[in-house]
Order: C-alpha cells, then sequence, then structure tokens
C-alpha cells in the first residue's frame, strides 16, 4: 500500500469496504486507490462513551457505505474523507 494524498480540487467516494477484524476496514475508492484503515488506536484513546461503545466488535462491523461516506447508525461514527483516504484516523 502507498501513502496516498488526496487532492482538494476532485470529488471522492468510497465505493467498497471490508471489515478486517478486529477493528480494520479495506476500503476501495472511486479514483481506484485502496486503502486499510486501523481504527483500533482511534477507538482505545477516546474517552467519549459515544465513541467506546464501536470498541464492541459486532457494533464496529456494523458500518455501511452511504452517499459515498462511511458510516456507521446514520452517522453516529463519522471521518473525514481525508482521513480516511490518507489512512490517519
Amino acid at each position: 500500500m502507498i501513502n496516498q494524498c488526496l487532492s482538494y480540487d476532485i470529488v471522492i467516494n468510497v465505493t467498497e469496504a471490508e471489515y478486517i477484524p478486529p477493528y480494520k476496514i479495506r476500503l476501495w475508492f472511486s479514483d481506484g486507490v485502496e486503502q486499510i484503515v486501523n481504527f483500533g488506536p482511534f477507538l482505545k484513546k477516546s474517552h467519549h462513551p459515544e465513541i467506546k461503545k464501536y470498541l464492541n466488535q459486532d457494533m464496529f462491523k456494523g458500518f455501511s457505505i452511504a452517499n459515498g461516506r462511511l458510516d456507521w447508525n446514520d452517522y453516529d461514527l463519522c471521518f473525514s474523507m481525508q482521513d480516511l483516504y490518507e489512512g490517519t484516523v
């Protein structure tokens, strides 16, 4: 995997996502870029109960793609497209 930087002059969407236990997701973007994002450190560092609840793997893997974005429970948990694209949550 090559480190990618999101260009500000194009629109990028998530087209596919695959859960990789325990807290990683492989993402495919509309420009053909593929990225594995590790959400574990972010979830473990958080002190907010609405974020910590996603340490429950069943909740974490309950994501979907909505309008080209990664979504958990109607945007209960969401990340910027740039962070996802660059793999830096």
